[in-house]
């Protein structure tokens, strides 16, 4: 029997203090590559379990999801005896991520502070809306209000409207996935010094390190980049065109040979040679022209027909995919995108994490457990505690009774 490739990040422990999604998700990340990451929640769990879609059993599909691979204790932070038995799963730690407010965990006796003599290894990941200094550090900041002052919002919708969101918590992904890095970062480091540090991530930072060339644009042209809808800013073609079915394709001919290949395919030879249209200056001054053209093209086939027809003359373009579609097709399958995993005896699909390695790849070893799953083992076996104190702690309500 061939046992399971060996995962990056064993023997990395993790504490998750925080709640919602941008600390969460970034120990989803450091668990599913190996990490033993124990998420400390408050009594009655994270609020995010209770969150959109739930199952018959009153628990959100995607917590299944977020909360994979973590240990899942509970404690009282609001008392004393709480503080305490974090501050000894803190000590244990190679890395901690916090999300709460800046400040709180030192209201705590928590911040980084309070290791630098103990225990000088640790890393120390803090996730806030505008980062731990700066005059707006004492802000509340959610994806939402972040994605607007990081710039998204600026430029994402149709010129003249209202600013748009996806439908996501972007900006609370982001700095998970921008948080994971810093974590790398300063694990590597401490293999050479042997010291940790304190990895800083805000909300808003995360979502402006996205802006390309919209702040050089803006410094060395005086240009303010704003919204244009279903196309990209001086690239052309590339857009989004409604097909005869009714369905949506998205094509990108921006390149020069691209782009002859485009338009032979779409019957439009006569703007193929044309020399004004030969570089993307001269698309982009004739930006309508070019898609009117492909826009009447679209209209008369279906989406399949489109599609055929520019994969057979390499063009890229492909559909827009909802979930469902997603979970029917082959190549998703194929690239292994979809684990499944059993609730109460059911089973769920939930999102395989990326990115892929072929050596050490991550995996899902459980789904994302009940409240307080591993009070016993984590916190009362973990840390020693003799029946009295785990039955006093438990009257107490620092730890969920179970």
């Amino acid at each position: 029997m061939t046992s399971a490739p060996r995962l990056p990040l064993a023997g990395i422990r993790v504490i998750e203090l925080g709640q919602l999604l941008a600390g969460p998700f970034t120990g989803t990340l450091l668990a599913y590559f190996g990490a033993e990451v124990i998420k400390v929640e408050p009594p009655g769990g994270d609020p995010i379990r209770g969150w959109r879609k739930l199952d018959e059993g009153g628990t959100s599909f995607w917590w299944r999801s977020l909360g994979r691979n973590k240990k899942c204790v509970t404690l009282d932070l609001k008392q004393a005896q709480g503080v305490a038995l974090a501050r000894q799963l803190m000590e244990s730690a190679d890395v901690v991520i916090e999300n709460f407010r800046p400040g709180t965990l030192e209201n705590w006796g928590l911040g980084p502070e309070h290791f630098k003599d103990t225990h000088p290894g640790l890393i120390y990941a803090r996730i806030s809306g505008y980062g731990q200094t700066g005059p707006w550090a004492h802000k509340p900041g959610y994806a939402s209000v972040c994605e607007g002052v990081g710039g998204f919002r600026h430029v994402n919708g149709f010129p003249g409207g209202r600013p748009v969101r996806p439908n996501l918590s972007m900006g609370d992904t982001l700095a998970g996935i921008h948080a994971a890095l810093g974590i790398m970062l300063a694990l590597f480091e401490r293999e050479r010094s042997g010291t940790g540090q304190v990895v800083d991530v805000a909300l808003f930072e995360s979502v402006f390190n996205l802006l390309e060339a919209i702040i050089p644009e803006y410094d060395g042209a005086d240009m303010v980049r704003g919204p244009s809808g279903s196309t990209v800013t001086g690239i052309v073609p590339t857009n989004t065109y409604q097909c005869a079915d009714g369905r949506y394709v998205i094509i990108g001919g921006n390149g020069d040979s691209i782009f002859r290949r485009l338009m032979t395919a779409a019957g439009r030879p006569d703007m193929a040679e044309d020399p004004r249209l030969a570089s993307n200056a001269g698309r982009v001054e004739h930006e309508p022209a070019i898609d009117e053209a492909l826009s009447a093209w679209c209209a008369g086939l279906d989406s399949a027909e489109v599609l055929a027809v520019l994969e057979e003359a390499r063009v890229p373009a492909g559909p827009i995919y909802s979930a469902a579609d997603m979970m029917r097709d082959p190549h998703f399958q194929a690239r292994g995108l979809f684990e499944q995993v059993e609730i109460n005896g059911k089973p769920l699909k939930i999102p395989a994490i990326l990115p892929r390695l072929t050596g050490t790849p991550g995996r899902t070893t459980w789904p994302g457990p009940e409240v307080g799953a591993h009070n016993d083992e984590v916190l009362r076996d973990g840390l020693g505690l003799d029946e009295a104190t785990w039955q006093a702690l438990r009257d107490a309500g620092v730890v969920d009774a179970g």
